[in-house]
């Protein structure tokens, strides 16, 4: 345990920042995990009516400084490219 006045402000702040960060990544995490599940089993409509509440999700973690901007377009990418590649096996065939 911290015994300086400013070591232990720093713990304080710490948990605090801890608390707020994991709850953004819990959140992008689930969506991110929903959307492979719905994806998997076929219900890609559902999975592209969730594409904008993860964006939101994603975009927020980036603003707040949970995970880095690139990080943020980079799952936004993925997530989309595998939302839209069963549709368009779709239509080539």
């Amino acid at each position: 345990m911290p015994i300086i006045k400013s070591a232990k402000k720093a713990l304080r702040q710490n948990s605090k920042r801890k608390t707020h960060n994991v709850a953004y990544k819990q959140k992008m995490k689930s969506l991110l995990k929903e959307t492979r599940i719905l994806v998997g089993t076929q219900k890609i409509e559902d999975a592209k009516k969730a594409l904008p509440a993860i964006y939101k999700a994603l975009d927020k973690a980036a603003k707040e400084g949970v995970i880095k901007p690139n990080t943020a377009a980079r799952k936004k990418s993925r997530i989309s490219l595998l939302i839209n590649k069963p549709a368009a096996a779709k239509i080539t065939k």
